[in-house]
């Protein structure tokens, strides 16, 4: 039977949730906008525009979306050649690929922003396709990253599993009736990831490669299974 085991990237494999928040902060910053970082956090993960929206309301002068995307971009991009990786996040995915699932990472991110995150993680081998976005019209919370995975590795919804840090994540995941899996490595509380959609919490790459075999991942993997108990 043909499995597929699709993984979002920022926050869940590799480290770099906080770099988006400083600088999304100070794209903002830039463009005359005061926001709280906590608040730019919560809305790390979403797509560049309902990011802005989100953080800034329908209306803002989306004349200025561009500029503010275009700065973060470029403040994010001085961070790409030393982007670090979870522990054990390539490990994890060779050997779910090593088992005999198929690997398709679902981000938001595109271009040479996943070039980046993917020499990171460092596990290229194991990894069958991505679903970026480049690919798709909506972003996360929307279903289409996780079906556009799905369509990737050809496989329905029921023979996948979902990885992810945010509840954007969970709720595209939930959308696309993909089980999801969260990470809190991502810094969302698990109550909030809970509540969107997750069925499993793991801390991160390393606790979940650890309880594989306890995980939706394991032959014997249940609804409940959770760690960080």
């Amino acid at each position: 039977m043909d499995r597929a085991a699709l993984f979002d990237v920022d926050g869940t494999l590799v480290d770099t949730n906080h770099l988006h928040v400083v600088t999304w902060w100070e794209a903002l910053r830039q463009a005359g906008h005061t926001v709280q970082m906590p608040a730019i956090h919560r809305a790390v993960g979403l797509g560049s525009g309902d990011l802005l929206e989100h953080l800034l309301g329908k209306d803002r002068d989306r004349d200025r979306d561009a500029d503010i995307s275009a700065a973060h971009k470029a403040l994010f991009g001085t961070y790409f050649e030393r982007l670090p990786a979870f522990s054990a996040a390539g490990e994890l995915l060779r050997t779910l690929a090593g088992q005999g699932w198929r690997i398709v990472l679902a981000t938001s991110a595109g271009g040479p922003e996943l070039a980046a995150l993917r020499r990171a993680i460092d596990a290229d081998e194991a990894i069958s396709d991505t679903a970026s976005a480049d690919d798709v019209s909506e972003g996360k919370p929307a279903a289409e990253p996780v079906e556009h995975a799905l369509e990737l590795a050809g496989v329905p919804a029921k023979h996948a599993v979902f990885v992810g840090d945010t509840v954007w994540d969970m709720e595209a995941a939930s959308r696309a009736g993909v089980p999801a899996v969260a990470l809190l490595c991502g810094g969302i509380p698990r109550a909030d990831l809970e509540r969107a959609g997750a069925g499993s919490v793991y801390r991160d790459p390393a606790d979940l490669l650890s309880r594989l075999g306890e995980s939706p991942f394991g032959a014997a993997g249940t609804d409940d299974s959770h760690s960080d108990r």
